[in-house]
């Protein structure tokens, strides 16, 4: 349901408690006591059977006494806070949503977990009247610009721009108390505890849409529906930073016996990590990190660039810095001769001035005043960090408002302004209340600002890695998808739960995957014959066991190498025979022997996580594997970009580069290969382990030495018409792509958008006329920077889709509609534009009919956009598709389109 009635929540007209007592400890009187403490201007009502008799009534001003909710028909409240037992929460909530009422609040006396029978209830009764429930296990909500505190908190927060999401309840008070201790705000605080309905998804739609919120911090423990997870965080992350803390990072997998090593590595938390890398999400590790990161925030806006200016003033705090910075994998400045000329005139005793700039004996204010505006001034530096240790030769409060002076001096007139942190060691407060009123992030030690500040690093370059624009797998890469779930869904049938040899290479194939030749045989007396033809061309022989029982053959000394003869091969037929004589044997793999020596042996696969589905794993391979524990994981699908990011996240990511007399390694080929391996967990959702290991890479390419693959039956759920119903991020809608024919006979290829098509998009507008740009996008546009380009062309297929036309016979793109769906999924706002000598051709209609099929099949129930009212062509189409058009009441030169689905035209 997302936002559905989360305003009424936060911005609530009217409160009821449901549950309060007489007595001034209890729950019910605590939530009341702060709803009234805080200052809440609505409606407040205390609901108890024992109010009926008005003998029974509290002293409190403003408040008004109920039995129960059904007394209050009349007048419902918007939110209504539930203090009450399990055995009657149930009959609590069916009473709030009959009355209309639009949230609830479910807290527990017991703070325990509720009975899964009693939240499926609880759900159900809720989802009848569209009202929105939080908890139960949570601690309330707090709107401090509402001046709302329905929670247990133990104060109300400053007002902010901060948001704070929170599965746990302690969380939220230590950083809410946090925040009054440091004068930093929130716009909004909320405890979720159990997720029955709001989930974390929902604020975090809430709070990206909220323009009084500017970052976003998120505790959260378990996500229950990670696609919805996935396609809101995305969306929050481009338009704001997001934070998030999650605790269980050491948590193990129960061990399985036969579980590949791809789906050993792929623990819990570390699925958890990939997906927040691929959300945008900034992750922190503990309460300390979240606060530093909180702070840096609160005060400062995200930037471009990382490398940092220090001015301290103790050379060995400096040097101390400098290493952290290093460690955090900063980056420190290298200020311009200009700036060390200015910096040597300002401090004419000194040694030729570098990064860190020692202060010490020029730290007067008016000194510090102009050291720090010359270093604000800096183009090589971007961002400053200024340290001061007390110092009986300075007075710390006096230097903390020369440095605000300076920054102020510099920020006047800049739109953008340049990150400046402080770290003022003292045990005076007066320093911090300095900082505070500037809106200057200050900490009490290196450490911390030097954490925060790689936070808007980070940041930073985690909205880069969404806006990138990768490049397009080759043209010829044309999987054999068919091939592949024939022999899969052939596996399935006879009941086995691993492909063989033979199939393993075949679906390999199937996807372009290079592979190590391997025949496998079922009779020992065949082994000699299969390796054969590999003697005699001169090759060395490998001789492998294939058993069900058997999942890790070296572990049983089941593989046997380096056979040089026939005789050989038979001896060590022989020996396998014999390990094996009280296990299951299938039968045996014969391969040629491969020479690893220049290779660098590599390991990747698919496992399945329960919550995220299928998950990508890359790193350095071997039998080793598990203990090495060097691998990277990610969320399918992925693009070559993301998995050159997946490769570098690993160390043996600089075992693939050149050194000494060992050629590089084909990393295009790697990137390739983990880019293939995405598409089968893609189309494939039946395959739920793939493991090679290892994958031989050298400077000619890469080829699979040895491979594992589980299968069992597709899992059920909605497959989107992506082939695999459990994807967290929906891939590329290949199934709507289509050819049209306009009514001048040319014939178009239709095609989804994808990232690579940004230069598409340039060249397309371009060539547009300055009508056809200011009729989409209501203003002259010219410049078509990659940010605002790739916004076009990086599309959530979760909400959002754009086609575009490419003329057959040109390949260039004509025409282009899009739409985007509202965080609800009821409503989608589309957009449209055609080139000039095109329109009247019927381009344009069918682009419209496409975009209201899509609409339809993806469950949305209204179609709407503004047209320019003198865009009468737009108008026409639209009103010939069933459209609706009413004038704009903000502004009469728009006109708004609309189609409820249900009526829209067949045609």
């Amino acid at each position: 349901m997302s936002t559905y009635r989360l305003d009424r929540l936060f911005r609530p007209a009217s409160v009821g408690v449901v549950g309060v007592s007489r007595r001034a400890g209890s729950l019910g009187r605590v939530l009341l006591n702060n709803l009234l403490a805080g200052g809440f201007e609505g409606t407040v009502y205390a609901i108890n059977p024992a109010f009926a008799s008005a003998s029974n009534h509290i002293d409190l001003p403003g408040v008004t006494f109920a039995a129960s909710l059904e007394d209050l028909r009349e007048t419902p409240p918007d939110l209504v806070v539930i203090v009450s037992p399990s055995l009657t929460i149930v009959e609590n909530v069916a009473a709030a949503g009959r009355i209309g009422c639009s949230a609830a609040i479910l807290v527990p006396p017991s703070h325990g977990v509720s009975p899964p029978e009693i939240l499926s209830a609880v759900r159900a009764e809720a989802r009848k009247h569209g009202l929105r429930l939080i908890g139960p296990g949570g601690v309330g909500v707090i709107s401090p610009r509402a001046r709302l505190n329905a929670s247990l908190g133990a104060r109300m927060p400053g007002s902010g721009d901060m948001a704070l999401i929170s599965q746990s309840g302690a969380i939220a008070n230590g950083l809410v108390e946090w925040g009054r201790q440091h004068q930093i705000g929130f716009s909004g605080v909320i405890s979720i505890g159990e997720q029955v309905d709001v989930d974390v998804a929902d604020c975090l739609d809430y709070f990206a849409a909220d323009d009084r919120t500017r970052a976003i911090l998120v505790y959260v423990e378990d996500i229950a529906a990670a696609p919805k997870f996935m396609s809101a965080a995305r969306a929050a992350a481009r338009a704001k930073p997001v934070v998030v803390l999650r605790p269980g990072r050491h948590e193990k997998r129960p061990p399985s016996a036969d579980m590949t090593s791809v789906a050993a590595l792929a623990t819990r938390d570390a699925v958890y990590d990939a997906a927040f890398r691929r959300a945008g999400l900034l992750r922190v590790f503990d309460l300390d990190e979240m606060f530093s990161a909180a702070e840096t925030l609160g005060r400062q806006r995200p930037f471009y660039g990382r490398r940092l200016a220090i001015m301290v003033n103790d050379r060995g705090v400096g040097a101390v810095a400098v290493d952290r910075l290093l460690d955090l994998q900063g980056e420190l400045a290298e200020l311009s001769a200009e700036t060390r000329a200015r910096l040597d005139t300002l401090m004419p005793e000194r040694a030729p001035v570098a990064n860190p700039v020692d202060t010490t004996g020029y730290t007067d204010p008016q000194s510090l005043d102009a050291l720090a505006r010359t270093l604000l001034l800096d183009k090589t530096a971007d961002a400053l960090l200024v340290i001061n240790i007390p110092s009986a030769l300075s007075d710390s409060n006096e230097g903390a408002r020369a440095l605000v002076e300076a920054v102020k001096t510099h920020r006047k007139g800049r739109a953008l302004h340049k990150p400046v942190l402080a770290v003022w060691v003292s045990s005076d407060a007066e320093a911090g209340r300095i900082f505070d009123e500037a809106g200057i992030p200050h900490f009490t030690t290196e450490a911390e600002a030097l954490a925060g500040y790689m936070h808007l690093v980070r940041y930073r370059a985690a909205l880069d890695l969404l806006m990138e624009t990768p490049d397009a797998l080759p043209h010829d890469f044309a999987p054999d998808a068919a091939t592949a779930r024939a022999l899969i869904a052939g596996a399935i049938a006879d009941g086995r739960e691993w492909l063989d040899p033979v199939e393993i290479q075949q679906l390999l194939r199937a996807y372009e995957i290079p592979v190590v030749p391997a025949t496998f045989v079922a009779d020992a007396r065949e082994v000699v014959a299969a390796a054969r033809p590999l003697l005699a061309q001169g090759d060395q022989v490998v001789v492998k066991i294939v058993s069900p029982e058997v999942p890790h053959r070296t572990r049983i000394g089941g593989v046997r190498l380096n056979l040089r003869s026939e005789a050989a091969v038979q001896a060590a037929v022989d020996e396998l025979l014999e390990i094996t004589r009280e296990r299951q044997l299938s039968g045996f793999v014969v391969q040629p022997m491969v020479d690893e020596r220049d290779s660098r042996a590599l390991i990747a696969g698919i496992t399945d996580d329960p919550q995220f589905g299928p998950v990508m794993v890359f790193g350095r391979g071997g039998s080793a594997v598990s203990v090495i524990n060097d691998i990277s994981l990610a969320l399918p699908p992925l693009d070559l970009k993301l998995a050159e990011v997946m490769i570098a996240r690993t160390r043996v990511s600089l075992r693939l580069k050149g050194y000494r007399d060992t050629e590089p390694a084909d990393e295009h080929a790697i990137r390739l290969t983990l880019v293939k391996l995405s598409q089968i967990a893609v189309d494939l959702p039946e395959v739920r382990e793939l493991e090679i290991n290892p994958l031989l890479s050298d400077s000619l390419g890469v080829a699979a030495l040895n491979a594992r693959v589980r299968v069992a039956p597709a899992p059920v759920g909605e497959r989107h018409g992506s082939g695999h119903p459990r994807l967290s991020v929906r891939p590329y809608p290949r199934a709507w792509e289509r050819t049209i024919t306009g009514r001048s006979g040319k014939v178009y290829f239709v095609r989804p958008v994808r990232p690579e098509d940004e230069q598409m998009f340039v060249d397309f507008m371009s060539q547009a006329s300055e009508d056809d740009l200011r009729l989409r996008f209501f203003a002259p546009v010219r410049d078509f920077n990659h940010a605002f380009v790739a916004r076009l062309v990086q599309v959530d297929y979760a909400r959002a889709i754009a086609f575009v036309a490419i003329e057959a016979a040109t390949g260039q793109m004509m025409g282009v509609v899009r739409l985007h769906a509202d965080s609800n999924h009821e409503k989608g706002e589309y957009a449209i534009m055609v080139r000039s000598e095109l329109k009247g051709t019927g381009l344009g209609m069918e682009l419209m009919r496409l975009i209201i099929e899509w609409a339809r099949a993806d469950g949305i129930r209204v179609v709407e956009g503004q047209v320019l009212r003198d865009n009468q062509a737009m108008l026409g189409v639209c009103r010939k598709l069933g459209f609706s058009i009413r004038a704009d009441r903000e502004d009469p030169s728009v006109m708004i389109a609309t189609l409820p689905l249900e009526r829209a035209a067949e045609a």
